[in-house]
């Protein structure tokens, strides 16, 4: 993972919004179901081919995202309740994004498919290695905030650039990409917690 490790630099930013969400009794949990409706949004806008607009919306998702837990440390108020709504939300939050932009034709299904699967292996296995006792595995090249910034870069610049390289538009890179690397980082977690364990 790379930006999640700016995650502290970044706080000084995000403290005034998380102080004005608490002050408006925002919840963490209100936050993370409202980045659950934004990818369901996001999804739906890239299947009918407004990119712009779903680029948008996965904007909303990854700010939402990153306020949800930021709002939870703040009010002193994280929760295993929470951590599991969080991470329940995050997979589907992926599937909707991902599935949205192959079944609009945009991305070939096949790629579609693989990039589905490398991202959601990657994190089950980082969750599960929590669930046998080695504690929550971030470790990888590719990770879930790393993920939606290159969604709505590469989205941007395909909107104003719709070409194609070797019979895949930008989007079809990306999501080759989030395949060939999930399943990379998938397999990094598990030589990891492999080792660790007994």
């Amino acid at each position: 993972m790379t930006l999640d490790q700016y995650r502290p630099h970044v706080k000084v930013y995000f403290d005034p919004l998380v102080r004005f969400a608490i002050r408006c009794r925002i919840t963490p949990n209100i936050l993370t179901i409202a980045a659950l409706a934004a990818s369901a949004v996001a999804g739906i806008l890239f299947f009918f081919r407004l990119e712009i607009w779903a680029v948008l919306a996965v904007a909303v998702n990854a700010f939402c995202d990153a306020m949800d837990g930021a709002v939870a440390r703040e009010m002193k108020n994280q929760s295993l309740r929470g951590d599991f709504l969080d991470h329940a939300v995050d997979r589907y939050a992926d599937i909707f994004i991902i599935t949205g932009i192959f079944a609009s034709g945009l991305v070939p299904w096949p790629v579609g498919v693989l990039a589905l699967t490398g991202v959601l292996m990657s994190s089950y296995l980082g969750t599960q290695a929590q669930a046998v006792g080695v504690g929550r595995v971030y470790a990888g090249v590719l990770g879930r905030a790393d993920r939606l910034v290159l969604i709505m870069v590469v989205g941007i610049v395909f909107i104003f650039f719709p070409m194609t390289i070797y019979c895949l538009n930008l989007l079809g890179w990306l999501l080759l990409l989030f395949g060939v690397f999930g399943h990379v980082t998938a397999f990094q977690r598990f030589g990891y917690v492999w080792l660790k364990l007994e």
